[in-house]
């Protein structure tokens, strides 16, 4: 009776277990990671069993963690990889490595399907970009326009750097997966700004950070938004470029000037967290006082002196020397000079202060009329030549003109250079000091250094004087000959002789002595009519009374014929 009922127990408990050894069986397939336990451990393989009806072996290097340490033992619960149930010898065919990777390229794919964030760390640079290391040592690309907000230069400050990124791209059969780290950037910046655009008020003091320079200002980050910052309102004092003061990275507080919520765009300053330095200029900066500053900026018309920050002074060409004539501010002074100078002005409307260096020395024309006052003979030389007269040095930086009227009593004088050239040493008298203006204006004369030979003329040639004449230049009207020096008369061609002449230059020769008559005489005009034909006719009247010539004859001829030009 025991044997049938234990039979048939039997026969119920086979059923059982092969009904579920081959339910299991269905359930564990090739190519899927199944769990399994470590149930012994033979050499250098691991003996896991995963519910099949035979064990499989796994070399136990694959349970090696990061430092290649091998920790495993009996009862060990293992995550492998089914590659076959049964190979042709019989045995289950299992991978702990690829059953890693399996589940990491699993892990990878869900974090692409759901868009979240996994986590790697920058290996090398390669073509293009970033190699990446996520979790289970699976490798990805990060190309160089993923890395940051903007392009960057330097992509080797990221190396070894473990950072969060977004997948964008991802081929599991090819083993090809694509990051972006700006995508999270992006999507952070966003945020900030939403918050950022909610908190921002004009007049409102915010902290920031340089995010790019330019030359006409720089760009703040103030959190998921830029402002900008103008180049002019960065000081109060002169800004050449940004560079000098801010470098990209630099933390800065700033004020929002301007902020348009609708265009986003936000103006900031930095000086004007500071107060005006001018406001109190006016009080400061009197004319007359002494200041003290260093030339930042030199132009052909003057130097600006920085007098402190935010206020500067310029020192005008004309008022950086009493004498010296300064074309070029280089030539007294160069760029970062510290200099003294006087206010001369100032004019806080404008922010213009003008200031003088010469002040503060002695103005060396406030003794000129005292040193050379008129009459006075000077020595100098010509420092250059005008076509209205010479400009004459008596000491650096003064001179006196002498106009081309006062250069001779006697020469008509159609350019100075006729008679002077620039070098020349030349005396002088001083005519007339003009004091009225800043540089006072000398007059000074070179004929003035003698006598007007026409005072005497008059006295000593009056009307039928016969003097002996120098021919000097003939023309087609006639000559012009010297009487005394500086001196010169006309002889008209019909004055020439009693026959018709044609032409002086058949009769007359330059430097040829003949006797002429003083046939007209205006002192006032300085001229003087000369005739050869009437001397000549006095000398043959001198000769018919009985005289050499008409100088032997005296005073009885000359009244003679004096009184018979008069009766003509």
């Amino acid at each position: 009776m025991t044997q049938p009922i234990t039979h048939e127990v039997g026969e119920e408990s086979f059923a059982d277990l092969l009904e579920q050894s081959l339910l299991d069986t269905s359930e564990v397939k090739e190519g899927s990671i199944v769990k399994g336990t470590v149930v012994d451990i033979i050499g250098d393989y691991a003996v896991v069993d995963v519910g099949l009806k035979a064990e499989g072996q796994v070399p136990l290097r694959e349970f090696a963690d990061e430092d290649g340490n091998i920790n495993v033992k009996i009862g060990d619960e293992a995550e492998v990889l089914l590659e076959h149930a049964e190979d042709s010898h019989g045995l289950v065919v299992l991978s702990k490595d690829k059953a890693r990777k399996r589940k990491v390229w699993d892990e990878i794919q869900s974090a692409m399907e759901e868009d979240s964030i996994v986590r790697g760390q920058i290996q090398a640079r390669v073509k293009g970009g970033l190699s990446v290391t996520l979790q289970g040592g699976v490798k990805a690309f990060l190309p160089g326009s993923q890395v940051d907000l903007r392009p960057v230069r330097n992509l080797d400050a990221f190396l070894a750097q473990e950072l969060d990124f977004k997948i964008i791209k991802f081929n599991k059969r090819r083993g090809n997966i694509v990051l972006s780290r700006r995508v999270l950037l992006e999507a952070e910046r966003a945020e900030l700004k939403t918050d950022t655009l909610n908190k921002l008020a004009e007049g409102q003091i915010v902290e920031g950070q340089v995010k790019n320079l330019t030359d006409y200002g720089a760009f703040i980050d103030l959190g998921g938004i830029d402002g900008l910052l103008h180049i002019t309102d960065m000081s109060w004092g002169r800004i050449n470029h940004p560079s000098e003061l801010f470098q990209v990275g630099d933390k800065v507080k700033v004020k929002v000037l301007k902020f348009n919520s609708e265009s986003e765009r936000v103006s900031l300053g930095l000086k004007q967290i500071t107060p005006d330095p001018w406001i109190n200029a006016e009080e400061k900066y009197i004319p007359g006082t002494v200041v003290q500053g260093k030339v930042v900026s030199i132009k052909d018309y003057g130097a600006f002196v920085e007098l402190e920050e935010g206020i500067e002074g310029l020192v005008h060409v004309s008022e950086m020397s009493w004498t010296r004539q300064v074309k070029n501010p280089k030539q007294v002074i160069n760029l970062g000079n510290e200099v003294t100078a006087v206010v001369l002005d100032i004019d806080v409307s404008q922010n213009r202060i003008s200031l003088g260096m010469k002040q503060l020395e002695e103005n060396p024309y406030e003794k000129v009329l005292e040193k050379y006052p008129p009459g006075t003979v000077v020595q100098g030389v010509i420092r250059n030549i005008a076509d209205f007269g010479v400009f004459v040095e008596l000491e650096p930086g003064i001179d006196g003109l002498v106009h081309i009227t006062d250069l001779s009593w006697t020469q008509r004088v159609r350019h100075p250079s006729d008679l002077f050239k620039k070098g020349d040493e030349v005396q002088a008298a001083v005519l007339n000091i003009d004091n009225t203006g800043e540089k006072p204006k000398i007059s000074l004369g070179i004929k003035q250094l003698s006598s007007d030979p026409w005072d005497r003329v008059p006295y000593e040639f009056p009307i039928g004087k016969v003097t002996e004449v120098k021919i000097l230049k003939l023309t087609d009207f006639g000559a012009f000959a010297e009487i005394i020096p500086g001196v010169e008369g006309l002889i008209h061609i019909s004055e020439i002789s009693e026959e018709r002449i044609e032409d002086p230059r058949q009769v007359l020769e330059p430097g040829q002595t003949m006797r002429a008559e003083v046939i007209q005489l205006d002192a006032q005009e300085r001229k003087i009519g000369l005739s050869i034909k009437s001397a000549r006719r006095q000398d043959d009247l001198a000769d018919a009374q009985g005289f050499a010539n008409v100088s032997e004859a005296g005073a009885t001829l000359a009244d003679l014929m004096s009184d018979k030009y008069k009766k003509s």
